[in-house]
């Protein structure tokens, strides 16, 4: 008396689940990439302990070579002021000032001093301890 099974078990794999995991990861990682933008001028930050990672409305980069730059638009140092009024116009905001560590310190207290007038959240770019 043979016996046999009206159930057959597949042996094949099924790559769909697999694949909709990817997708989801790569939708997940694209929408979290956009939140740290970096600067247009190549900038050496300097280090803290704590360093939080903040929403960038309006970022300021100051160059070693003390070149200026709103937004990654190059800019005159006496052209920041308008600059700023118009982005922050009618709103608060935030401002990430990017400034090489062989900065001198007057112009990140110059430019945190213009944020600050147009009531603007001033935030430091640094990059954490190794």
């Amino acid at each position: 008396m043979a016996l046999q099974s009206k159930h057959k078990v597949e042996s094949a794999f099924s790559m769909s689940s697999m694949t909709d995991i990817i997708f989801l990861l790569l939708i997940f990682f694209m929408l979290t990439s956009s939140f740290i933008t970096p600067s247009g001028l190549p900038v050496n930050l300097p280090s803290s302990e704590a360093s939080d990672i903040v929403m960038q409305e309006v970022t300021v980069t100051i160059t070693k070579d003390l070149r200026f730059s709103v937004n990654d638009k190059v800019v005159d140092r006496e052209a920041i002021k308008g600059e700023l009024t118009n982005l922050l116009k009618e709103k608060k905001g935030q401002v990430v000032l990017h400034i090489d560590k062989e900065v001198p310190v007057e112009y990140l207290v110059e430019i945190g001093g213009i944020a600050a007038g147009l009531e603007a959240n001033v935030s430091i770019a640094t990059k954490p301890y190794k």
